[in-house]
């Protein structure tokens, strides 16, 4: 196991997603963020099921730093209840895992 997680957030738009990146890797909260558009997400929201066009986020970061991480994104997050999830990782390529650290540190 290591200390790395990916995040995954969705975004409503290319606005949000790059507001939340911009202030994730200045605050060296994450590393890297990859930005996946063309999402539809599909959703019980209010006893209605709803369909969206997203940009999925995932976010590498540390889970030493998920909390900080989480509290950065809400205050960005035009969403009422954003997706915000760890997903912990068991292994990864030593190299990467070194840089990620560095970059988040």
């Amino acid at each position: 196991m290591t200390d790395a997680i990916l995040v995954l957030c969705t975004c409503p738009d290319e606005a949000s997603a790059d507001l939340i990146s911009e202030h994730l890797l200045n605050q060296r909260l994450a590393a890297c963020i990859n930005q996946l558009p063309g999402l539809t997400s599909v959703y019980r929201w209010h006893g209605k099921i709803e369909r969206a066009r997203e940009i999925q986020l995932i976010i590498k970061s540390r889970a030493s730093l998920f909390e900080l991480l989480r509290l950065c994104i809400l205050s960005y997050h035009p969403y009422e209840v954003p997706e915000i999830l760890a997903l912990p990782t068991s292994q990864g390529h030593q190299p990467y895992l070194d840089w990620l650290t560095q970059e988040t540190s």
